[in-house]
């Protein structure tokens, strides 16, 4: 049954049942994805992403966090299709999209969609609103040219768009505006997951929590598997349930996301975690400052790559890669050799004070 059937003109999407838990079964999944890219002219490789594994549930929401160059991006474009992995696999509903054939590749294209960064470099300037939303439906041929007109007004008044904005183009509209568009183009395939690719950073603080509330509410809502992909941990923490790590194209923490907050293991994490405000007025949380530069993924330093900034550093850091290991309860795993003693780095920077 095409989408503009199942959603009629002046109908809102229905939701999906009820998203399954966090332990259900995979709708997207990597299993050790690494990708290295050619400098060329025999200057070696990039290794943008090592051995990273990831798991989003059917209807779960999966936050990435990391700060620039540590490799989430090139993780979405591998898991999406667009850029092919040098190592691992990359599964969707159980299937290896590497074995996919042409009429396998354009169903995936249609189940896994993309919301951009910059919501107006992504949308052609040249095209209306409604074309914009609509070119999706015209690749995939679905339904009539009616039809396809109304499932543009049920998309605009989805993502909170008034439907006489089906006849602008992106120069007349706002920053939030354009990423509603964005947003609803997204959805116009109803996708089983979306993957949000820095997906507010571009827009003003007050628009990027009214762009939060609007994908959390659509994911809950829709049931679709989201991975949320920042480098702001007050983010994830808002729109995410389970979240992963990086660092340097490693993953180095992952789990449950409250239970990480609560009670981060690896230095990195918490590092990320310490420059976030802290809510309670009777405490104050001092950010943690790494000393010396990123290093460079052309040539990553041996053994664990976060050592040379690691206030727990030791010489086994630089012997050994520390293994993603399972710790605690919740399926929470991490990648340090000393994340029974990070804590008491946290420690040290949250101060109580007096009210």
């Amino acid at each position: 049954m095409i989408a503009a059937e199942r959603h009629p003109a002046g109908a809102e999407t229905p939701a999906r049942p009820h998203a399954e838990p966090e332990a259900a079964r995979p709708m997207l999944a990597a299993e050790g994805l690494s990708v290295r890219i050619p400098l060329g002219r025999g200057r070696g490789t990039v290794s943008a992403v090592e051995n990273v594994s990831l798991t989003l549930a059917a209807g779960g929401a999966l936050g990435l966090v990391g700060e620039s160059g540590s490799g989430k991006t090139t993780v979405a474009r591998a898991v999406l299709g667009l850029t092919a992995p040098t190592e691992g696999r990359i599964a969707f509903d159980g299937r290896d999209i590497a074995g996919l054939d042409r009429a396998g590749m354009r169903d995936f294209r249609r189940r896994a969609q993309m919301v951009f960064q910059d919501p107006y470099s992504s949308l052609d300037p040249r095209m209306s609103v409604a074309r914009l939303i609509a070119e999706p439906l015209d690749i995939h041929r679905v339904g009539t040219r009616a039809e396809r007109r109304a499932r543009v007004l049920d998309l605009l008044d989805l993502v909170g768009l008034p439907r006489d904005f089906a006849g602008r183009v992106p120069q007349q509209l706002s920053g939030g505006q354009r990423q509603r568009v964005g947003i609803a183009r997204a959805l116009a395939l109803d996708p089983e997951v979306l993957v949000c690719d820095e997906a507010v950073s571009a827009l003003d603080v007050s628009v990027q929590a009214q762009i939060l509330n609007l994908l959390r509410d659509l994911q809950r809502r829709l049931g679709i598997a989201t991975l949320f992909i920042s480098h702001d941990m007050a983010v994830i923490r808002f729109v995410a349930r389970m979240i992963a790590v990086m660092y340097l194209g490693r993953v180095v923490e992952t789990g449950p996301t409250r239970a990480i907050l609560d009670d981060p293991r690896h230095p990195y994490t918490m590092t990320l975690l310490s420059a976030v405000p802290v809510a309670d007025p009777r405490r104050r949380r001092r950010p943690i400052v790494l000393s010396g530069e990123l290093p460079s993924a052309v040539d990553p330093p041996s053994g664990c790559r976060f050592r040379t900034r690691c206030p727990l550093a030791a010489p086994r850091c630089a012997e050994a890669v520390p293994p993603l290991r399972p710790m605690g309860a919740e399926g929470r795993r991490v990648a340090c050799h000393f994340a029974e003693e990070a804590p008491g780095l946290m420690a040290r920077h949250v101060e109580e004070t007096t009210p």
